[in-house]
């Protein structure tokens, strides 16, 4: 096992780190009552790893097959983080990884070479750089948040000398008590009767730093559970209504120290929670105020602000320019639409003929919540159904959702695992219907239809169905091998009974291009003769589908 931080174990911890955030995603919005109990920190903290992973990755993709060197990664996963961050927590938690790459890259501590790897030494500077810059990135910092969990984690990682592993392992084990001591340190935690959720969510992020490095899965942190946090959260915000500032303003910023300098002084006679992050002339600027405007026009005095975002707490809804996302729709709302992931252009084309709003998923490359988030402002729509199509795509559509609920969208997420579920669920949208109703109708359909693919093995390895050779067709239900063939019908037949011997009425089939139409053919036949009642449809997937997809419902 690794115990030193190379560029594989920070590319893991980037995404072992995001699984984590979008696990506990909703327990930490639950918990979420400091600063302002809007419920996000989780959706906010998640969205942000997830702009440095994407960072991240493509630094990888543009050195393959050559791995690219240290500083490059983690200048990468900090400067992700920096223009992703959202909210206060998502901002600080920036400022967090921008100090830890400053010295994991060779930035600042001294002449080491850090072009492939960083040792347990490196790994406590950077713990302690990062725990100092966040506290300097806040303009008045408050004891029993996350930036009380960082100081401890710094301070536990002082005490051990020892490999990467033992660093990492120490400052988990110290954030995780700070973290349960947080409540009474703060007293609107103490009154919720939950911990800091900020620091939460950096506990969740320091246990994906010692499963990377380690390779050992960490406990995970103590709680009362989610329904108990969301109780106190609620109680919280009943308590919270009409106090503090109307409006959350974040921008990403393009100026000089100078002019940060001033710009700080000014937003901090304007309001409050100000946390402005980053350097080498770009900037995350964060801040709670009640004249948003005069929040933005400080900015623009300052240097070029952009991706501004404005929250109005009160209304629970966002008043928000997005000058990367193109022109926005204009005119009135549709009622309800449909934002649905999709593989394939043939299946892009019928998801579109259904009136869906389509995100394409490309080989190797799953849209990320930004994207989902575009295309529900692009479907224009005030009730969204969100059609993932994906099992891996959950925490990110659900983050999605999150985002677009505070836009003033209704957004209902129906946990499609395949394509081949949403047009189940596509067939039964009636938009006359009440939202619920329709959403529990294409819930059911698309809950009842079983789904497989078929796929070609790239090297030689263990499944369920046994040892598979590189080349093998694989046939895969809901997710599991459960065929292996040398023949693409056979494969196709052999799994399509098996899915039929629990019964059936209608079977779906989606061919790649590189299907002959003859393998529909004998697959229909094979249907018609031996399933007497059962009819099937078949589609076909077009240029980036999947070698065949097989729906039974």
């Amino acid at each position: 096992m690794p115990q030193v931080l190379d560029v594989h174990a920070v590319r893991a911890w980037c995404a072992l780190a995001l699984e984590a955030l979008g696990r506990d995603r909703e327990e930490i919005d639950a918990i979420n009552v400091y600063p302002v109990a809007d419920g996000d920190t989780g959706t906010n903290l998640y969205l942000t790893v997830e702009s440095a992973v994407q960072a991240v990755e493509a630094v990888f993709t543009g050195l393959e097959p050559a791995p690219p060197a240290l500083p490059d990664v983690v200048h990468a996963m900090a400067h992700g983080a920096l223009i992703g961050a959202r909210g206060n927590s998502g901002t600080i938690l920036a400022q967090l990884l921008r100090g830890m790459a400053q010295v994991l890259a060779g930035d600042v501590g001294g002449e080491v070479d850090h072009s492939e790897s960083a040792d347990g030494d490196s790994l406590r500077h950077a713990l302690r750089r990062a725990a100092e810059s966040a506290r300097e990135a806040v303009a008045h910092p408050v004891e029993g948040t996350v930036l009380t969990v960082a100081d401890a984690a710094a301070d536990a990682a002082d005490g051990h000398s020892g490999h990467c592993g033992d660093v990492a392992r120490a400052a988990y084990d110290g954030a995780r008590a700070a973290l349960d001591a947080t409540p009474g340190q703060l007293a609107v935690l103490g009154r919720a009767g939950v911990v800091d959720a900020g620091g939460r969510g950096l506990v969740a992020v320091l246990g994906a730093l010692t499963e990377a490095i380690s390779g050992d899965p960490v406990a995970p942190p103590g709680g009362r559970g989610v329904h108990h946090a969301r109780v106190a959260a609620d109680q919280s915000l009943d308590c919270a209504d009409g106090e503090g500032p109307a409006f959350e303003v974040i921008y990403l910023l393009e100026a000089d120290d100078q002019a940060v300098a001033r710009l700080r002084t000014r937003l901090d006679g304007l309001g409050d929670s100000l946390v402005v992050v980053g350097g080498d002339g770009l900037w995350n600027v964060h801040v709670h105020v009640d004249d948003a405007g005069a929040a933005v026009e400080a900015g623009v005095e300052a240097g070029r602000p952009y991706r501004i975002r404005i929250t109005h707490f009160a209304a629970g809804d966002a008043h928000a320019t997005h000058p990367t996302s193109g022109s926005a729709p204009t005119g009135e709302r549709a009622q309800r639409a449909i934002v649905a992931v999709v593989p394939g252009e043939g299946l892009a084309g019928l998801y579109s003929e259904a009136g869906a709003t389509v995100v394409p998923e490309r080989p190797g490359e799953v849209p990320g919540s930004g994207e989902l988030v575009e295309a529900i402002r692009r479907a224009h729509a005030r009730e969204v159904v969100l059609l993932p199509n994906d099992a891996e795509l959950r925490h990110t559509a659900a983050a999605a959702a999150e985002q677009a609920r505070t836009e003033g969208v209704r957004v209902a997420l129906i946990p499609t695992r395949s394509a081949i579920q949403g047009i189940a669920a596509l067939a039964v949208h009636e938009k006359e219907r009440r939202f619920d109703e329709d959403v529990v109708a294409m819930t059911s359909a698309a809950g009842a239809t079983r789904y497989a693919e078929l796929a070609v093995a790239e090297r030689q390895s263990w499944t369920m169905a046994g040892i598979c050779q590189a080349g093998d067709f694989l046939g895969l239900i809901d997710g599991d091998v459960a065929v292996i063939g040398e023949d693409v019908t056979r494969t196709a037949r052999t799994t399509l009974d098996r899915m039929l011997a629990a019964g059936g009425e209608m079977v779906t089939l989606v061919l790649g291009d590189e299907v002959p139409d003859e393998v529909a053919d004998r697959l229909e036949r094979h249907v018609r003769e031996t399933y007497l009642a059962v009819d099937t449809v078949v589609y076909r997937g077009g240029r980036n589908s999947a070698l065949m997809l097989i729906g039974v419902e």
